[in-house]
């Protein structure tokens, strides 16, 4: 999978813009705040029609402008075609081959990518918020059923917990219209834990390995999925459901004491541990890194194996924050097969004898130069 080019209208600090890109490793160079960062935003946008950096998305439409559009040309294995993204003070359009998607799960996975920023390597030793989100994206943008059911039960899950709020406070009273929420959550529940667990496997499967290259033969890395009910690998969907619809009737009480969903996936986590101690309490700083980093490179592989190509990488600030040791191992594991766009300040920090010939994009005050152009 490759992004031929990208044009810019309106985005954060860019009027316009127009820029092609090579199929290899593309090097956005430039001080702070010149618009690097927000060249790869950009990116990350057209894929997810959301930014990784901010949930208000009116931040991304320039100062004094109505809205922001970005598109760009994607090359896969047996097609090409044009992506499209406008964020507005009404909402957001996206667009496929010119067509517009009446939803965003029929959008997001046209184009995959995976983000690799400094503030992932809090991945691992962050809050469960973060995991819970890591597990979202990557599935969301490999199976758009998965988004689509994790849409529904996020919507389902803030009904459910207004009307617990409103039966506390005695605003409302029907225990029927609790059960059927409860129900239309379990359902969805045991949906999304299905596809949370399968993937769970595939990445633990290609993470060990590469985990223990690292590692240089010294670490054994494992993932477990951690739920707030018991569960198995011999549990298919209707086991799942039974089970979340057991706990919601066990934990009837709680729930009214805290007027919230106490229950399901919106409540799970994942646990990493190397060499059986839990990498997230009690590993070093460099063995967390080398969790995150065999963590990015495993999701890479998972979308090939899953998609049948290889996704874009986005590498964010992120090589100055890694060793010598765990950058030859990242940009050893995409040379050749990984469409990959980077940012930096100097290429000082970086090994550049194991980039092999990047292009390179100065940037500055909102104006990209390629160089040797």
């Amino acid at each position: 999978m490759i992004l031929k080019e990208v044009t810019l209208q309106n985005f954060r600090n860019y009027p316009s813009l127009s820029v092609s890109f090579s199929d290899g490793i593309n090097v956005f160079l430039g001080e702070n705040a010149q618009g690097k960062t927000n060249l790869m935003e950009a990116i990350y946008a057209l894929a997810l029609a959301r930014s990784p950096r901010t949930s208000n998305e009116k931040e991304m439409i320039r100062w004094q402008e109505d809205s922001a559009k970005i598109t760009g040309k994607v090359q896969k294995r047996v097609s090409a075609f044009p992506l499209e993204i406008i964020f507005s003070k009404k909402g957001k359009i996206a667009k496929v081959n010119h067509l517009e998607q009446k939803k965003l799960s029929q959008y997001i996975g046209q184009l995959n990518v995976v983000l690799f920023a400094p503030e992932d390597l809090n991945l691992v030793k962050g809050a469960p918020a973060n995991r819970r989100k890591f597990l979202d994206m990557e599935l969301g943008q490999m199976n758009p059923v998965y988004l689509h059911d994790l849409v529904q039960y996020q919507r389902i899950l803030k009904q459910r917990n207004l009307y617990l709020k409103q039966l506390v406070t005695g605003k409302a009273k029907d225990e029927v219209y609790l059960d059927v929420l409860t129900e239309q959550l379990a359902i969805l529940g045991a949906d999304l834990l299905v596809y949370r667990l399968q993937f769970i496997k595939k990445l633990e499967a290609w993470a060990k390995p590469l985990h223990r290259e690292i590692s240089l033969e010294r670490e054994e890395l494992t993932i477990a999925y951690k739920s707030n009910i018991e569960l198995s690998d011999e549990m298919d969907k209707d086991a799942l459901f039974l089970k979340l619809m057991e706990a919601f009737r066990q934990g009837k009480s709680r729930e009214r004491d805290q007027a919230v969903t106490l229950f399901g996936p919106h409540r799970d986590d994942l646990i990493f541990q190397v060499n059986g101690r839990n990498v997230q309490n009690y590993g070093s700083q460099g063995q967390q890194r080398t969790t995150v980093l065999s963590l990015k490179l495993a999701e890479i592989e998972c979308m090939n194996e899953v998609l049948g190509e290889y996704p874009i990488l986005l590498l964010d600030d992120v090589l100055s924050e890694l060793d010598d040791e765990r950058q030859t191992h990242l940009l050893k594991a995409i040379e050749k097969k990984v469409q990959t766009f980077l940012t930096t300040t100097s290429l000082d920090g970086i090994k550049k004898n194991k980039i092999d010939e990047p292009t390179i994009y100065h940037i500055k005050n909102g104006e990209v130069e390629m160089e040797g152009v």
